[in-house]
């Protein structure tokens, strides 16, 4: 489905993607912490990909998702805060490695709605900062768009993705140089 979405125009499947993302929001933040709204904020894509896709998918399905999570009475925005600082190379096909070094510092917080942010996350009850991809494969994404937000001083409470790959190794095996 993912791929239909993403690589194939199928938008009609953004609201079930983000019905995902809806889910497991919302499962989160019943595990505690009092927050007053929830920020998505979908991982950009490279404007490249999307023109020649005509449409961003993440951010259609974080859209969606913050749509539904305030139907289900969760105050949700959709925060655009990251934008790409940089050109980066197609991730499929790189090692975790590869993809570490494509995309080290790729991302950049944008200015205006960061500031909104800080200010939003003051006084009683937080905003919490929820990142959103479409597929983890080595984290290396995520980590990068978090380390972006912190630069700005936005600090990420929680990431979503709709899935995951499997692991290629076992956790603890590591490659020896």
């Amino acid at each position: 489905m993912i791929l239909a979405c993403k690589e194939r125009g199928r938008t009609a499947l953004v609201p079930v993607l983000a019905a995902s993302v809806s889910a497991c929001v919302t499962a989160w933040a019943a595990g505690g912490g009092a927050y007053r709204e929830v920020w998505l904020v979908p991982v950009p894509s490279a404007r490249a990909a999307s023109r020649r896709r005509g449409h961003d998918p993440v951010r259609a399905v974080a859209a969606a998702a913050s749509r539904e999570l305030c139907r289900r009475g969760r105050p949700a925005v959709l925060a655009p805060l990251l934008r790409q600082g940089r050109r980066v190379a197609d991730q499929a096909g790189l090692g975790s490695a590869e993809r570490a070094v494509n995309l080290s510092g790729a991302f950049e917080a944008v200015p205006g709605p960061v500031a909104r942010l800080r200010a939003a996350g003051r006084g009683p009850g937080a905003v919490a900062v929820v990142l959103v991809d479409d597929v983890v494969t080595t984290g290396t994404t995520l980590a990068e768009a978090a380390r972006a937000l912190r630069a700005a001083g936005a600090e990420p409470s929680a990431a979503v993705t709709v899935a995951a790959t499997r692991r290629r190794r076992p956790i603890g095996e590591h490659y020896s140089p």
